[in-house]
Formats: structure tokens, sequence, C-alpha cells
């Protein structure tokens, strides 16, 4: 699903040479939950936006569903990345206006979908976050936890092969925050594939593989392993 080989990201100034990642290696099977963990600064957020096609890399390769990403051009890289992949954030990122139907429905309008096909994806996603009876509420009308559900309901109406989750539960408290980890487990008993980042390493340990980055580089625990002495952020 998702194969990173010796992958290298540099960023560059006039003064200075910063490698974020560093012969990053990583695959990720069809069907995988993988938590990626690791201190401030060790290059788990350039790895999630190169997996989700928002960023380039300097050097190696990355196949996301066999296809070699580094031989799309932008608008190939765009398509592909509104098609297959799904995001996550941990700010919600719902538009304060609109109400729950309408947040769902702005990626699918890109898409193209007829307004039929929108409807149906918007309420199958609603209802399997169990959020179909307040779709015509405004984000402010729901807690923190239900409008993280809104946001993954929005991922999911484009049924994404591969979901990206950025802190989905950094926002949250222990309570809401194991709501969305459950409901995150059923997306991927389900079928979906899904990378999280994450700092809490209870909710790490409930993934299928645990993914520790440090200086640009990844090693892999087992699940339920300690992470390794670094002030995780």
């Amino acid at each position: 699903m998702l194969q990173m080989t010796d992958v290298k990201k540099v960023f560059r100034t006039d003064l200075i040479e910063t490698h974020a990642l560093r012969d990053f290696s990583l695959q990720v099977d069809e069907g995988d939950f993988v938590a990626v963990t690791g201190p401030s600064g060790s290059g788990k957020t350039t790895f999630l936006n190169i997996a989700g096609l928002l960023e380039t890399f300097s050097d190696g390769t990355y196949e996301l569903d066999g296809v070699n990403v580094s031989q799309l051009n932008d608008k190939q890289r765009s398509r592909m990345r509104n098609e297959k992949i799904g995001f996550i954030f941990q700010g919600f990122n719902l538009i304060p206006d609109l109400d729950l139907f309408d947040n769902v429905d702005v990626p699918l309008r890109y898409r193209g979908f007829n307004a039929k096909e929108r409807r149906k994806r918007i309420e199958q996603s609603l209802d399997l976050v169990g959020l179909a009876n307040r779709m015509k509420h405004l984000p402010a009308q729901l807690s923190g936890g239900q409008q993280q559900r809104v946001a993954i309901a929005r991922a999911l109406a484009g049924e994404p092969r591969f979901l990206l989750a950025d802190e989905p539960t950094g926002n949250l408290d222990s309570t809401m925050a194991a709501s969305v980890m459950a409901l995150l487990q059923d997306i991927n008993a389900r079928g979906t594939t899904i990378v999280m980042v994450t700092h809490d390493q209870v909710l790490a340990n409930q993934a299928k593989r645990n993914i520790f980055v440090r200086d640009g580089q990844v090693s892999e625990l087992s699940t339920g392993a300690a992470f390794p002495n670094a002030a995780i952020a």
C-alpha cells in the first residue's frame, strides 16, 4: 500500500541545510494500522506530508498503491491525493458557518460527484460516525469529540484507501480520545489502511504497529513496547 525506501528530505537555505528525513524506509500493507511517534523535530510531520503527497522529497523512492509518485506531475499528484487519501487533523478544520452535511460535502464537490451520489456518501459517512441525526447542526453546537467525528466522516466520504491522521485526539480529553480511537479501529477493521501520528503512548499501543521516528529515521517497535527514552511531542 505504502512503500518508502531510503527517502530523504533536505531543506536548504543560503546559510543552512537541514536533513528532515535520512534514508527513511517504511512499508505499510493494505489494511494496516500504524502509529507513528517520536520527539519534536524528529521528522514525523515531514513524513506525514510526504505520505499525503503534500510535499515532495529529495531522494529515494515512494510508491503509493503501486504507483511511483516521484513520476507524477502536480496535477496527477493532486488527483491521486483527492481520490486515494483521506486526512484527519488535530484542529478538526471544519467550516464554522456550514452545517455538518455541507462540511462533509465540500471535498466531494471538488471530486465532481453529482448531488445524488454526494448525498448518499454524506449520509453514510455521518451515520458511520454516529452523527446522522445531527447533520443540520453547526460545528459550534457539538462537543470536541463530535467535531472530530465529523472530520473523520468528511475524510471517509471520499472512500479513501489510505487514511492519514495527524494527532487526531490531541485536542480531546481522555474519554473523547478513547471514543475517537475506537472509531478509528472500527474503520480500520472495515478495511481502510490508517497511519496515525500521535504523542500518546496509550493510544499508539492500540494500533497494530508502532513506529518510532528520531533524527529523520525510523525504527519499528512491537505493539505494547515502551517508547525509547525521549521527549515525545
